[in-house]
């Protein structure tokens, strides 16, 4: 008899999508955060459709380090079939701009958007003023001043400080509270994403491989058949 710990999950295989993504189980371990009645515990970080189409994570992070673009927005909109968050500036484009784009990308379906660290309070205030969806806000050291963006309207923090990413989240919960949502990079060892979460994290981004990585090993595998069938 199997303990109420320890339930067996049936898993229903598919043979031609079986080379999928799969976001690591300990992301699990999580609490999630509830956005528009969807319990999310992993996001995974890329723009790249065909990923976003093969992975079975909660969601998408589709942030990127160009100036946003609606097109790009629309064609991640139309490919996901889970919740997506979009990256809508906060660095080199700001002000109505980035209004524009935020609203913008609500209308298309978004779930929320994600503005970068520098993006100053009172612009916050004004994409507040307009959006239904969460503002989720990028932090990138302790030195970020989240109380006053929390207070113009941010609704999420999602903490990126590299190796030092499970420090920065146990900073920001003890200046949030216990209740606050935080979404964090947990690197892609359990240990990390297990050090992120016991710091406070209630989400976890993943980085997935990118194509030309997983096309790597593939060619490795179709050259090692082809090799072992002429007894190479």
């Amino acid at each position: 008899m199997q303990s109420k710990q320890s339930k067996f999950v049936p898993e229903v295989k598919n043979l031609l999508r079986g080379r999928s993504i799969k976001v690591p189980e300990s992301i699990y371990k999580a609490s999630g955060i509830i956005i528009l009645g969807t319990r999310i515990k992993s996001l995974i970080f890329t723009t790249d459709v065909a990923v976003i189409k093969n992975s079975n994570a909660n969601s998408v992070m589709a942030v990127y380090p160009f100036t946003p673009q609606l097109s790009i927005t629309q064609a991640i909109m139309e490919v996901a079939q889970v919740p997506v968050f979009v990256g809508v500036g906060g660095g080199m484009t700001s002000g109505s701009r980035v209004i524009n784009i935020a609203l913008q990308a609500e209308l298309l379906g978004a779930y929320g958007v994600v503005v970068n660290a520098p993006m100053k309070p009172d612009v916050i205030k004004e994409v507040a003023a307009v959006l239904d969806i969460p503002i989720i806000q990028t932090v990138i050291s302790e030195y970020d001043e989240v109380e006053k963006k929390i207070e113009a309207g941010v609704s999420v923090l999602n903490v990126a400080g590299g190796a030092k990413t499970p420090e920065l989240v146990r900073n920001m919960r003890e200046r949030v509270g216990d209740e606050f949502p935080i979404i964090a990079t947990g690197g892609n060892t359990d240990e990390s994403i297990g050090a992120t979460i016991a710091a406070g994290a209630n989400a976890i981004t993943y980085t997935p491989p990118t194509s030309s990585e997983i096309f790597k090993g593939v060619m490795k595998t179709y050259r090692e058949k082809q090799e072992k069938e002429h007894g190479v």
